[in-house]
């Protein structure tokens, strides 16, 4: 566990005074547009923090298990990068076990696309669309862009980490979910990225003309998930004004266009066929504020009201206030005993000596702990609890400002204290629901489809996976996506 660390926001007047010597500070010309940037962050640099941030993706088993498709998305991006600005970069592409639909871009040529937008694209061309743009932001150091004027401002890269004040702790947590800090990129940004995405889709021989699906599609999507759907593509890709309007206009500026573009509808359906789609019970879900999780067959009920969350390697659930936390992890070791005792000799904690027991007749420790937080800042109070399950030992941490833990104490060791094995079969047989291609064997519509289809998700939702109204006419041999088996997953958390 790391503390985050905090920089002062720089005052105006000098803020003003760095911004008119920024020629002299560092600027670059930009390899996609040939402009002018700001940018204090070599290639080298920039590269070396991308392959960081791969390795930290695949360390925590973040990819989505499917080499096809995996070699499939490498070779379509490799395919539009050749076309790029900056061809030599180590380009990396990965499809990301994660239910969001997103897409994001990592400096030095990392681009990670989620299985969930993969979902909702409905061709290749569509899929061009989504890697063109990531590319673009690679290409035009957006990125790099960003950091540099963060770093200049004094902001820092600050990383949510799990023992903070937690003011901050449920945004922080909800990135915790891909590993990393998004960064957010401006309008300009992302108009720039689409235009690059376009002549890179050309280039490499593709329909630019799906362009404008896709982004009519994300903005179904996000208004669709409502607010809170954490991280997402809207939450790190600012949306331009009229920006389909943009697209359109730009098409028409690189008009004529090459003959015989390809779109690829169906072969690109077929490599969907099977996918996980939704939350993957088998990794944990939630049922209201019961965390239930299959494979490794525990459960544990966090408290009512509050905002929970289920990433990859930590569970979380934040207080109404979000002024306390509750974080579930794996401890190092198979003894509960040994990992409070290294808990409580860690950097800035001062915690008491373990108590030993059984919870729900599973052998623990636990200790009370501060942890001093530095920089002024209100020290944090808590209680951690490790438990022995299945040959593994789970932490869970507890913890609010020390003013406070007083009126959160009896909350937060009560749900500790529901922490159990998991025994009901319905559970532990759970498994994830499926993209299934169905052929349409006659003339009908989707709503009549979706009636006999068996279909897990709402006609609502089957529509916006295909790209469709719930009206829309269908033709004997289209394939269309249904959503079949899993848990309740529309009302899943």
């Amino acid at each position: 566990m790391r503390i985050r660390t905090r920089y002062p926001m720089m005052q105006a007047p000098l803020a003003g005074l760095m911004l008119t010597l920024l020629p002299l500070v560092g600027c670059a010309t930009n390899p996609a547009t040939g402009g002018r940037q700001l940018m204090l962050v070599s290639e080298a640099q920039e590269s070396q923090m991308g392959l960081q941030q791969d390795e930290q993706i695949l360390a925590s088993g973040q990819v989505y298990e499917d080499p096809a498709l995996q070699d499939y998305v490498q070779d379509l991006g490799s395919q539009l990068a050749a076309k790029s600005e900056r061809p030599e970069l180590p380009w990396t592409f990965r499809v990301l076990d994660e239910e969001i639909v997103n897409a994001f871009a990592a400096p030095g040529g990392y681009i990670y696309v989620t299985r969930g937008i993969l979902s909702h694209l409905n061709s290749e061309a569509e899929l061009a669309t989504v890697l063109g743009h990531e590319i673009g932001h690679v290409t035009a150091r957006h990125s790099a862009n960003q950091i540099s004027k963060q770093q200049l401002m004094g902001v820092g890269l600050a990383v949510g980490m799990i023992l903070e004040p937690a003011v901050a702790a449920w945004s922080d947590v909800a990135q915790a979910g891909l590993g990393l800090a998004a960064l957010k990129f401006s309008r300009d940004d992302e108009r720039q990225a689409d235009n690059l995405g376009l002549r890179y889709m050309v280039g490499a021989g593709y329909d630019p003309y799906q362009a404008p699906e896709v982004f009519d599609m994300l903005n179904r999507v996000t208004r669709a998930s409502g607010a809170g759907a954490m991280p997402s593509w809207a939450s790190t890709h600012p949306q331009p004004e009229n920006r389909t309007d943009l697209i359109e206009g730009r098409l028409a500026e690189i008009e004529p266009l090459p003959p015989n573009l390809t779109v690829e509808r169906r072969g690109y359906l077929q490599r969907l066929d099977g996918m996980v789609f939704g939350q993957n019970p088998r990794e944990g879900y939630f049922e209201e504020e019961l965390f239930r999780h299959p494979d490794l067959a525990f459960r544990i009920e966090f408290p009512r009201g509050w905002k929970t969350h289920n990433a990859k390697d930590l569970v979380a659930a934040v207080s109404p206030k979000q002024d306390a936390a509750i974080v579930l992890g794996l401890a190092e070791g198979e003894n509960a005993l040994r990992a409070a005792e290294e808990f409580a000799r860690g950097e800035s904690v001062r915690g008491e000596r373990p108590r030993t027991g059984r919870i729900n007749g599973l052998q623990a420790a636990w200790t009370r702990f501060e942890v001093a937080t530095g920089d002024n800042a209100e020290d944090l109070a808590g209680r951690a609890l490790f438990v022995q399950h299945g040959g593994k030992v789970y932490r869970i941490v507890g913890y609010t400002p020390r003013s406070r833990w007083s009126g959160y104490t009896q909350t937060i060791e009560a749900s500790m204290q529901t922490f159990a094995k998991e025994t009901d079969s319905r559970v532990l047989n759970v498994q994830p629901a499926r993209v299934r291609l169905v052929r349409v064997e006659a003339p009908t519509t989707l709503s009549e489809l979706h009636q006999r289809s068996g279909s897990s998700l709402s006609l609502d939702k089957t529509a916006l996976l295909n790209d469709l109204q719930p009206d829309s006419r269908l033709s004997k041999g289209d394939l269309v996506k249904i959503v079949k088996g899993g848990p309740t997953i529309e009302s899943g958390n």
